[in-house]
């Protein structure tokens, strides 16, 4: 008999990996997000992408840019969203004025780290982040290297 695929119990979660590696994070904020059905849909099926996005304040608001959630293929034509268009984000007027305050401070911006659901409403987590320069990126290497070099000898001698 065949198994039965079980369904996951956690929904999940986009990630933006690459922007820990590319900026040193600051500050983490968790926002609301504003969508429609059919981008729900998609989040809940794990089809979005959040590499390319950056935040933008704009008229005391605060928007994600640049965000890619796929269409959703079970509906009708007419329902469909856009997958890369702006979506607000829903922040306290502080957090907002603060993030605006930082963010046009030059070499800063604000980075989507991760969306997930969290009691059944869609969550960004926005970094305002420094770019990293390229020393600081061969130098975190180096260490993590060293590191892996000295758990290796340390479970080398342990094991005897």
């Amino acid at each position: 008999m065949a198994k039965k695929k079980q369904k996951s119990s956690r929904p999940p979660r986009i990630e933006n990996r690459r922007a820990r590696y590319d900026y040193h994070v600051e500050a983490v904020v968790e926002c609301g997000i504003e969508l429609t059905g059919t981008e729900v849909k998609s989040l809940r099926a794990g089809k979005a992408s959040v590499d390319d996005a950056h935040g933008r304040v704009r008229d005391g608001e605060v928007w994600l840019v640049g965000a890619d959630i796929a269409q959703y293929p079970q509906a009708a034509g007419t329902l469909q969203h856009e997958p890369t268009r702006s979506r607000k984000l829903l922040v306290h007027r502080r957090q907002i004025a603060q993030l605006a305050a930082h963010a046009e401070q030059k070499g800063r911006t604000l980075v989507p780290l991760k969306i997930y659901f969290k009691r059944g409403w869609a969550k960004v987590e926005l970094g305002l982040v420094v770019g990293k320069r390229a020393y600081d990126k061969r130098e975190k290497l180096k260490r993590r290297q060293q590191k892996r070099d000295i758990d290796r000898e340390m479970r080398r001698y342990g094991s005897r």
